[in-house]
């Protein structure tokens, strides 16, 4: 296996980008409350007392993709049939295998492989014993539907512009948050920092929150350009400019006005409160901080590299804005050490070729502890620097890959070894960490074209889409029992921090499946 991991990582070294990877106006009428992302939405949910015992994807399956429904019970007929929902006939009959036996529930897992059936429609599975299944969809481009209305989530959330029910739909909602906003140290003091995406229920707004998910979504649009078009149904849609770009320079636009133009210093974020005695709410601006700072850095560096061919004169505004930010946490940081400089060093690095930042990346790369999870900032400054055309330390650049590729395959043992083909887990944040995990994969299978990794990595989104013990759907307008019906927090791209590793994941799956 050690074999194998240090030959890909020498194949990451070899590839030809660097060391690893290549490169309004008011609505008329009656508008809808504001509706926002949660901060920290719960994503998990206890087992009910009832649910059905055949598990499938509730969206469906891709006609010539792996299919697999899953039996939970203490007995297992001999057969199963997939029944035509329109017309109620058998159109297949499959034979299913053990797979496990489940002491906490006291039942046996079965797996019910149908990849064989190829016909497009509308079906449920029944059998003896074990009932019926939710129904779901045979067919060809069932994910970009899905796809695009991830992406789109954050448009939703747009602040202090209306959104019309001609691009929202039931989401629209009237400007927000439009006026001046105070400083928390000296509430004399207004600024106008409108703008960005909601990323709670209040409408506040944080630097690093922001960042840390425009650096993903910018990923997955950097590895899988072409799953992202300019049809997503926002304003700027057919302006020659892909939308998933368009809506995060939206973003960008509002993070701009949170830095000090002179000092580059950068303001944590703006949080909404209520006021007493129902007065509304108050917006400040919160101090600015040295994680901010980096933050911003980071990505208003990544922007620029990604931007500069649809407009050359924003993408450099953005670059020198991320390097007074650089420069105004090299002057005040006092040498501290953390993932977000790290991060930063690499965007910068990668977009400009500044000495200092190649300095501080190999001095954080060769103090850097092994142990722990890897977090996502991390994580983007990794593949930022193994993907850089500036030189390198080819055996810094080897030791990031091995890494990657050495998680990458725990993950897919894990995922293997699982009744449900995800990494089981009953913590309420299950769902963000099989979301993290994807990251890691999806990045490392565009590397090697894993086909395993693949069929990991659309079994996870089974699982999100109701094949889980619970047979609940986490994904919006996705399924008979979806999570709307149980609690509203329960969605994925109903969270800030989860819709973009969606995005991520469903960016990679959406690509092959167009190939």
């Amino acid at each position: 296996m050690r074999r194998i991991l240090v030959i890909a990582a020498i194949c990451l070294l070899l590839l030809p980008a660097g060391c690893a990877l290549p490169a309004g106006e008011s609505t008329q009428g009656e508008v809808n409350e504001m509706t926002s992302m949660e901060e920290e939405p719960e994503l998990n949910y206890e087992v009910p007392e009832s649910s059905p015992n055949i598990l499938v994807d509730q969206l469906g399956y891709i006609t010539k993709s792996s299919k697999v429904a899953i039996f939970c019970g203490e007995e297992m007929p001999e057969k199963f049939n997939i029944i035509d929902k329109e017309t109620g006939t058998t159109v297949y009959v499959g034979y299913p295998e053990k797979r496990d036996y489940q002491s906490k529930n006291q039942e046996s897992i079965w797996y019910g492989d149908f990849s064989d059936f190829e016909v497009p429609g509308l079906y449920y599975i029944e059998a003896p014993l074990m009932g019926q299944s939710y129904s779901f969809l045979i067919g060809d481009g069932l994910y970009d539907e899905i796809f695009n209305e991830a992406c789109k989530q954050y448009y939703y959330n747009r602040c202090g512009i209306t959104l019309t029910s001609e691009y929202a739909g039931e989401m629209a909602h009237n400007a927000c948050h439009t006026g001046k906003t105070v400083l928390r140290e000296d509430i004399s003091v207004t600024l106008d920092v409108s703008g960005g995406w909601h990323q709670d229920e209040m409408g506040s707004k944080n630097v690093e929150k922001a960042a840390r998910n425009i650096g993903i979504m910018l990923l997955g649009y950097e590895l899988y350009e072409e799953s992202f078009g300019d049809d997503m149904g926002i304003p700027e849609s057919g302006n020659g400019v892909p939308d998933i770009l368009d809506e995060i320079k939206y973003e960008i636009e509002w993070l701009l006005k949170m830095q000090d133009p002179v000092t580059g210093a950068v303001y944590e974020g703006v949080t909404v409160c209520e006021q007493e005695n129902g007065k509304g709410t108050v917006s400040y601006v919160e101090p600015g901080t040295m994680q901010s700072a980096k933050a911003f850095a980071m990505v208003l560096a990544k922007f620029s590299y990604l931007y500069q061919n649809y407009d050359t004169e924003y993408a450099t505004n953005c670059l020198k804005a991320a390097d007074r930010a650089w420069k105004y946490t090299e002057l005040n940081d006092d040498g501290i050490t953390d993932e977000w400089k790290f991060a930063a060093a690499a965007e910068l690095y990668r977009a400009s070729g500044l000495k200092s930042c190649d300095r501080y990346i190999k001095e954080y790369l060769m103090q850097e502890q092994e142990e722990g999870e890897l977090d996502e900032v991390t994580f983007l400054g990794y593949v930022t620097y193994i993907s850089t055309k500036q030189q390198v330390d080819v055996e810094l650049c080897s030791k990031i890959a091995e890494k990657l590729m050495t998680r990458a395959e725990e993950i897919s043992n894990e995922a293997r070894n699982s009744v449900y083909l995800v990494e089981e887990g009953e913590q309420k944040d299950h769902n963000q960490k099989l979301l993290q995990n994807m990251m890691i994969l999806t990045m490392v299978d565009y590397v090697i074209a894993n086909h395993e990794y693949e069929n990991v990595i659309e079994n996870h989104l089974h699982y999100f889409m109701g094949r889980n013990r619970q047979s609940i759907s986490y994904i919006d307008r996705v399924g008979e029992n979806n999570y709307r019906l149980i609690d509203e927090n329960l969605g994925i791209m109903k969270g800030f921090d989860a819709d973009s590793k969606l995005i991520f994941m469903l960016s990679e799956i959406v690509s092959s499946h167009r190939r």
